[in-house]
């Protein structure tokens, strides 16, 4: 499990570093009424149980995104706004061809938009421009729906009773700070159109991961994440890895969820990539991680709106195997689990 790293740029040098962490276990708000971060909301948690009542204007962002896939099919899409301005998009991959369609828009002013201050609560608009989203929590599981020129998506993700996801809290300052929720790998239903034509998603094979974010944010960041899911033995399992963005915070976003049971990594990871060839295989370690991925296709755009925004980001889906440790040490070895790996910078 060496990978190809010789020119790779890793997030960070050295060895992994370990982080104290607590666990949340009751509801809390994320702020202060005066707008700073919470002290009492700095951790992490296995369900969603911050309300995200943020004040203040011209640096909060919020965003929902979800990508489902199956062996054939990927369709993503994402909902953001940055008070001044709002962004949506949509994403399609025929895994067979790989050819790809997207949707794009951006709204300046960001009005028309809605964002639930709870993860697995409540629902997210994007009522204006060519990309019209709309996500709900309902009593069957969470509805997605996404209309363009291009796409044309109703999807219904299952809600499985126990199953744990993971929250966590990064503060960079009292006045910056992010709450993000992963919740990786739960089956979903549903139909895409693309272009006019129709694609059955069904939930013996389709999987959805969610990517909630809150918090007000820097003017320049960058960030790896990774995420992925499949079985291992007798074992269901869901990896939820993060770096760069989070280092030195004291926080990190890196998680198992195994049979449904969240197993928190509390370490900063070290991440190896080859930033000429993002085709090359990845490699992530940690005292509980050794994971090398391998890609089968990248994403890559650089979008730059006026002085307002740079979005470039390079995400690879492709495949993990490698090792992992849970909770209590039992080392799982794990094989072609289907995901994604990414660096994103994000300017405003």
């Amino acid at each position: 499990m060496t990978g190809n790293t010789a020119s790779a740029r890793p997030a960070n040098t050295g060895s992994p570093r370990r982080v104290a962490e607590r666990e949340i276990t009751r509801r809390v708000d994320l702020c202060r009424p005066d707008g700073r971060l919470n002290p009492e909301a700095v951790g992490w948690s296995r369900t969603p149980l911050h309300r995200a009542n943020i004040r203040g204007w011209g640096r909060t962002m919020r965003w929902d995104y979800w990508c489902v896939a199956t062996p054939e099919h990927i369709f993503a899409f994402s909902a953001s706004s940055l008070d001044y301005l709002a962004g949506e998009s949509a994403w399609y991959l025929d895994r067979t061809t790989q050819r790809d369609v997207v949707s794009r828009s951006l709204l300046v002013p960001g009005r028309g938009v809605a964002f639930s201050p709870r993860g697995g609560e409540g629902s997210v608009r994007i009522g204006r421009g060519d990309v019209r989203i709309a996500v709900d929590e309902t009593a069957e599981g969470t509805r997605l729906r996404v209309r363009s020129p291009e796409f044309d998506a109703d999807l219904l993700v299952h809600r499985i009773e126990g199953r744990e996801s993971l929250s966590v809290v990064v503060p960079w300052s009292s006045r910056r700070f992010q709450y993000t929720v992963k919740d990786v790998g739960r089956p979903a239903e549903g139909t895409v159109v693309v272009n006019g034509r129709r694609i059955r998603f069904s939930p013996d094979e389709a999987r959805a991961t969610q990517d909630l974010g809150r918090g007000r944010w820097p003017g320049d960041i960058v960030w790896n994440w990774g995420a992925g899911y499949g079985r291992a033995g007798d074992h269901e399992i869901a990896v939820q890895i993060g770096g760069k963005w989070t280092d030195g915070t004291g926080s990190v976003e890196n998680g198992l969820i195994i049979d449904g049971r969240l197993h928190k990594i509390s370490e900063e990871l070290v991440w190896h990539y080859d930033t000429s060839d993002w085709m090359a295989p990845w490699r992530i370690t940690g005292e509980r991680v050794d994971l090398v991925f391998t890609p089968e296709y990248v994403r890559s755009s650089d979008v730059r709106r006026l002085c307002l925004m740079r979005s470039r980001e390079d995400q690879a889906f492709g495949h993990y195997s490698g090792a992992v440790v849970a909770d209590d040490g039992t080392v799982i070895e794990v094989s072609d689990l289907f995901g994604w790996a990414e660096e994103v910078q994000r300017r405003w």
